[in-house]
């Protein structure tokens, strides 16, 4: 099953989504995707990895990692599938970064790597855009780099984990203005799912809903206003954003 959450006639409603990817409500209304606004069908805490992918370590020239990297971002830099991410002005370099969100579907503590599996509720996809510009090592993803508003594009939709017959074979692609940018599989993972919940779990308390993106593959490249990024998981489905500049976003909010 797909679940999703949506912003229809100024209500929030949770929503399935049927085979043809058509959103269905509680009632069984089949709705037009003119008709509202993709919320992130998560709301949890978000833990992000930094390179778990042994490929984009040697593209940005650091050493795979011998422990998992972690770093937190806020909430206030989801927004839904189809929706505007703002490009800071007077910045260098602002990439992409497609992957695979593990979202927990129980609550988690001290959970081996045995056990961990049971653990998950779902998979989406998240674009953890980065401000490269401000990035001092890959320790620090500092706020500049990872936290800004509009910047953690996430969804469509949950996918139940019980459809994802093996999420660590999974293909990701990122596509800017309709072309190939980027391709890896989540075979490639520095530390798979497993590793990540217990280690996770063994810090602190994992909830339902809480996301843990797992990383990008190699394939970065700089996005400017007016490009459209397509970020798609196999299995997973596809997230669409729009990039626009820091002005018009600003604008948009003294509407």
């Amino acid at each position: 099953m797909k679940s999703a959450r949506i912003l229809f006639n100024n209500d929030t409603l949770n929503v399935t989504v049927n085979d043809q990817d058509q959103v269905v409500t509680s009632e069984g209304k089949i709705l037009e995707e003119s008709t509202f606004t993709w919320l992130p069908p998560c709301d949890g805490k978000m833990f992000v990895l930094a390179i778990n992918y042994a490929d984009h370590a040697a593209e940005l020239s650091f050493k795979a990692p011998d422990e998992p990297l972690v770093f937190l971002k806020n909430k206030n830099s989801l927004i839904g599938h189809d929706q505007l991410t703002f490009r800071p002005d007077n910045v260098d370099y602002m990439h992409y970064e497609c992957e695979l969100v593990v979202v927990i579907g129980k609550e988690a503590k001290n959970v081996s790597q045995e056990d961990a599996m049971d653990y998950v509720g779902g998979y989406t996809i998240g674009n953890d855009y980065a401000i490269r510009d401000y990035l001092e090592n890959y320790y620090r993803p500092n706020l500049r780099v990872k936290s800004r508003d509009t910047c953690t594009p996430i969804g469509p939709y949950l996918v139940d984990a019980k459809d994802v017959k093996d999420p660590h074979n999974l293909m990701l692609r990122t596509y800017i203005n309709g072309e190939l940018k980027q391709e890896g599989n989540t075979k490639d993972l520095v530390f798979n799912i497993p590793h990540l919940i217990a280690y996770l779990s063994d810090i602190m308390t994992l909830t339902p809903g809480d996301m843990i993106f797992t990383g990008t593959p190699e394939g970065l490249a700089d996005v400017k206003p007016g490009d459209v990024v397509v970020t798609e998981v196999e299995g997973v489905g596809v997230l669409k954003n729009t990039i626009i500049s820091e002005t018009d976003y600003l604008n948009t909010l003294n509407q």
